[in-house]
């Protein structure tokens, strides 16, 4: 998945636009998670389960592997993969030496609903991409439109390219219940900008506090905040995971943010979690084919998750940590904050740089791996 990114001042002005291409082709890469779970679901509804809280697992004799839950149910299998997120009680387990930490940031995340009112406090760079915007004291602001190419009934919209909704429709887990096109917008900024108790807020009252912090930016970002959806907005205190040495491979095995939580830094994590699925699928269809034995895989597929996944960690950490100099006071922050106001804008205006900022992005997400993790 690739972006057309846009960096701009709180205030309004451009900073770097990243490329120049047409709004169509960043806008059928945007994806919605809830529409994508309804996908992945679809076809599996019966061997899913939900409702279940897993407390601990343990390995039996026989060499298989038994999870179990609160209300005393278990499974065994032949493998535990721990996609349980970020607080994954499989990992405190299986790895308990390997700890999230803080970054001293927190964000604040809100939709709102893209109607020709908010639509107009867009300018087209950030509608049809996604969008950075730098303000005082660190403070940061992502922007992204996300547009379906449905209507609440299923129907493909007019005027968008309609075969993907027409074979969606045919799909049974498609519930269409997240079809109302919005604005996602996520405010970040250094824990020491913002009240103790902010990780407690919610509603309306995060939301007031990100107007308040954001009282010198552009009126039309703040119309935007204005006319979100209270029920959506909710604070994240902004943790990364750290690289740990590899460990001796089992028939317990992580993926996604249970074993590399980042930042959203680099807007990788979603792709790298995607990444650890397509790899693990391919290394178990070996195994039910014969081709190798479940450790030779799972340890195929660790090494090779490990070798990219803590690189993405690395480089996400380095794009968001609230203890960086851009989030300290002036003069050392300004200045910080100002080294990087110029450095984009001189990158604006050499048409190499940014073509190599492009391929160095692209690469980084995931573009033209569809054959390498094998």
């Amino acid at each position: 998945m690739t972006h057309r990114k846009t960096f701009l001042f709180s205030a309004g002005p451009e900073l770097l636009k990243e490329r120049d291409q047409p709004a169509e082709e960043d806008r059928d890469e945007s994806v919605s998670r809830m529409t994508l779970q309804q996908l992945l679901l679809t076809g599996i509804e019966d061997i899913v389960r939900f409702d279940k809280e897993f407390t601990r697992y343990e390995r039996g004799a026989d060499g298989k592997v038994t999870a179990h839950f609160a209300d005393g149910d278990s499974v065994t299998g032949d493998l535990l993969v721990a996609a349980d997120g970020a607080n994954s009680r499989v990992r405190g387990q299986y790895l308990p030496h390997a700890k999230l930490v803080d970054t001293g940031l927190i964000g604040i995340t809100g939709k709102t609903p893209l109607t020709d009112e908010t639509a107009a406090l867009l300018p087209r760079r950030v509608r049809d991409g996604v969008t950075m915007a730098h303000g005082p004291k660190g403070f940061l602001c992502i922007l992204h439109v996300m547009r379906f190419p449905w209507d609440e009934a299923g129907r493909p919209k007019r005027g968008v390219g309609s075969t993907d909704a027409e074979a969606l429709c045919a799909w049974p887990g498609m519930l269409y219940d997240n079809s109302r096109d919005y604005i996602m917008w996520g405010f970040a900024a250094s824990e020491k900008w913002l009240p103790d108790d902010v990780p407690r807020m919610r509603g309306a009252e995060i939301q007031q506090l990100v107007l308040d912090k954001t009282a010198s930016w552009h009126p039309d970002f703040r119309r935007i905040f204005a006319l979100g959806d209270p029920g959506s907005s909710f604070p994240l205190v902004i943790r990364t995971a750290e690289p740990v040495d590899p460990w001796e491979t089992s028939n317990v095995t992580l993926i996604g943010d249970a074993i590399h939580t980042m930042t959203p830094g680099r807007g990788v994590g979603a792709n790298t979690a995607l990444r650890d699925a397509r790899l693990l699928a391919r290394k178990l269809i070996g195994v039910h084919q014969g081709t190798q034995p479940l450790l030779d895989a799972v340890h195929e597929y660790e090494t090779t998750m490990t070798s990219y996944a803590w690189d993405a960690v690395i480089a996400s950490r380095a794009q968001m940590d609230g203890n960086s100099v851009l989030h300290k006071e002036a003069p050392l922050g300004g200045l910080a904050r100002m080294g990087m106001r110029t450095a984009l804008r001189a990158m604006n205006h050499l048409p190499p740089v940014k073509r190599k900022i492009v391929l160095a992005e692209s690469g980084f997400r995931g573009a033209g791996r569809e054959d390498a993790d094998r």
